[in-house]
């Protein structure tokens, strides 16, 4: 499935980008408010939305906090230059990505197509995988095929890209992963300075994921590494 919906009031941006994003294979839909765009993420189908955060109507995060509750349609939210408070904002409630204006539309593709590599039907990582058999630590179960993360045989609800860093983590669990590694898996770009947005996806992966069985904390902060997922002690 290739089809993109993009929110954005800015028309000459949304002719480009159609223009652009159909030289690439990909079908555009287009509206220009917000909460015609959340209405319509979560009627329509669609491969994944790229939400600007400045809209008339209802604004990107309000937009994206009702998309969340109801869908987990991968996020890429557009943010204004320099504006870092929008794009932890953005994060913590759930995006899978952002990009701040005024960007390349190739770049924008390249972050579109890294989170189709992510997805089970893009013939990705999770493709790849699906016969695998499931992570697992103490009460922690991640299926590979189906997308599920399991807590204490109960579902967690992840974003693409905390599914991703939950993937890599678990994958080399007792093992210190460094930075540059989980963003280049699980974003699909390289590490750039002052970059924080993994930092963000993993509190929010802290979060949902709460305490281990034995109720100590999961992921470990390796200081001028990365993370680690730590193993549990038998109870």
């Amino acid at each position: 499935m290739n089809r993109i919906l993009l929110v954005d009031d800015d028309l000459e941006l949304c002719d480009l980008l159609t223009e652009y994003f159909a030289s690439e294979g990909l079908e555009t839909e287009v509206v220009n408010d917000g909460c015609a765009g959340a209405d319509r993420a979560l009627t329509g189908d669609y491969a994944l939305v790229v939400l600007d955060v400045m809209l008339p109507g209802m604004n990107g995060f309000d937009a994206l906090r009702k998309i969340r509750e109801h869908s987990k349609v991968p996020v890429i939210m557009l943010t204004a230059r320099g504006d870092d408070v929008d794009r932890i904002v953005g994060l913590e409630m759930g995006a899978d990505d952002y990009l701040p204006k005024p960007f390349n539309p190739r770049e924008l593709i390249a972050r579109i197509r890294a989170i189709q590599r992510r997805s089970r039907d893009d013939g990705g990582l999770f493709a790849l995988s699906a016969l695998t058999d499931p992570l697992v630590q103490e009460d922690l179960i991640l299926k590979r095929g189906s997308r599920e993360v399991l807590r204490d045989n109960l579902s967690v609800s992840l974003t693409s890209v905390e599914f991703a860093l939950l993937d890599i983590l678990l994958s080399r669990a007792g093992q210190p992963v460094p930075r540059e590694d989980l963003v280049r898996e699980a974003l699909g770009r390289d590490l750039s300075p002052y970059d924080r947005s993994i930092d963000v996806h993993i509190s929010a992966l802290r979060k949902k994921l709460g305490p281990s069985a034995a109720g100590s904390e999961r992921i470990k902060t390796v200081r001028g590494v990365g993370y680690q997922y730590l193993i549990g002690q038998p109870l």
